[in-house]
């Protein structure tokens, strides 16, 4: 190196210590750099930029609460992405700037509620205060592990507070419509179950409901790669009862909304047909947990179908194959909403449709592809997208799989 190189080296050298030093001794640089990537989505870099110049500065009130404004808005990402220990970390993390400010509280209770860590949720939730909101996850967490009294009172407390919230309405119609029949209720438990029923259903039908629904777990659980650590509530009711509480069609044989519930009056032990219900239910309890219930009818109830058929496949004489050779098989709009509304012949078609296509898709692509599309749509990706990128190895989108699928649908198939 020339004596001139050297020289312009070590100007430049000098100037660039000149620049970090100037920046080191201004708290307002890292929060416009901070803001500057924020701006630009780079959440992570950001985030470090604050934490250094909080590190240098920790008595500087505009750092202070940048850096916890910054763990708030990527926790709230993480919250939209369905990663809700990830979010409750970083509400934890704003908290620790602010260890007075009760709304992170809240938030981290919520995250941790929607993580199904319901104990961790119930005591932040508790140091949160008694907001209207506080109240409204407190009784869920009461409600979703059983306790429909409390449940109740928590969501009696909130209406007071917030008397035009519609969901609280909604939440206390539903308890006090199930509260009569669930009070008189029997319980029973298993390594992951707790179990609800009539005390005048036979005895030992509940044991025989619980061995079924844990070999669904195991079974079920190696199918979809997930093995909940949260115990399922279940409910078992005489068929009355059962339309009372979930004001279900006629043609229901189950119900997942949080809890299994189903109606078993009439029966004096567990039959194949009762076991494969309770496959297809524990499936929607997988599905959900993987999805957070970002997931098309059809994909839903087409896995459900498969493991029920596992246990009982009465052959049901749908005129599946007919109707798509006819072209006119139910649309992926109509598969993809709400099936409750259907009547028994539209319905028993849509179960059909979706056990066909989501069967074809594993049997042709394998489990792990599906749990792959299980994943993103957990990740709030659409169906399109989800199945873009779980059989990219393929070279394949959900057109092209919805158009093999109707090639691959033999004549004479019923």
């Amino acid at each position: 190196m020339t004596w001139t190189a050297r020289r312009i080296a070590t100007v430049l050298l000098f100037l660039l210590l000149l620049a970090a030093s100037a920046a080191a001794g201004d708290p307002n640089s890292y929060s416009a750099q901070a803001k500057a990537l924020m701006g630009s989505g780079d959440y992570y870099r950001a985030l470090d930029e604050l934490k250094s110049g909080f590190s240098l500065f920790p008595y500087n009130e505009t750092l202070r609460h940048d850096l916890a404004t910054a763990y708030v808005q990527i926790a709230q990402r993480d919250l939209k992405l369905s990663r809700y220990a990830e979010a409750a970390d970083f509400f934890s993390q704003a908290r620790e700037l602010y260890p007075g400010e009760p709304r992170f509280s809240l938030m981290r209770g919520v995250a941790l509620y929607l993580a199904k860590n319901y104990d961790q949720a119930r005591v932040e939730l508790t140091q949160a205060g008694e907001g209207a909101e506080a109240l409204l996850y407190l009784g869920k967490i009461h409600y979703d592990t059983g306790d429909l009294p409390a449940a109740l009172t928590s969501w009696r407390q909130a209406q007071a507070l917030d008397p035009e919230n519609a969901l609280l309405k909604e939440l206390i119609t539903k308890a006090e419509r199930e509260l009569p029949v669930e009070s008189k209720m029997d319980k029973g438990y298993s390594s992951m179950f707790d179990v609800s029923f009539d005390a005048d259903l036979p005895p030992g039908l509940s044991a025989q409901v619980l061995d079924a629904l844990e070999s669904a777990y195991n079974s079920v659980g190696a199918d979809l790669g997930l093995f909940p650590t949260t115990r399922i509530p279940v409910l078992l009711y005489t068929k009355r009862d059962y339309s009372s509480v979930t004001a279900g069609p006629d043609w229901s044989g189950g119900l997942y909304d949080g809890k299994i519930r189903l109606p078993v009056g009439g029966l004096s032990e567990i039959t194949p047909q009762m076991r494969s219900i309770l496959f297809h239910e524990f499936t929607h309890v997988l599905v959900m947990e993987l999805t957070h219930g970002n997931i098309p009818t059809w994909l839903n109830e087409g896995l459900a179908q498969i493991e029920e058929r596992k246990e009982y496949n009465p052959h049901a004489k749908m005129k599946l194959a007919r109707a798509v050779k006819a072209g006119e098989p139910l649309t992926m709009t109509v598969l993809s909403g709400s099936f409750i509304a259907m009547d028994q012949a539209q319905a028993g078609l849509a179960y059909q449709q979706s056990y066909s296509i989501a069967s074809f898709m594993v049997q042709n692509y394998g489990w792990y592809a599906m749990q792959g599309i299980l994943k993103c749509l957990g990740e709030r990706a659409t169906p399109e997208v989800a199945v873009s990128k779980a059989l990219s190895d393929w070279s394949l989108d959900l057109p092209g799989v919805l158009r093999e699928w109707r090639e691959s649908v033999p004549a004479g198939a019923e």
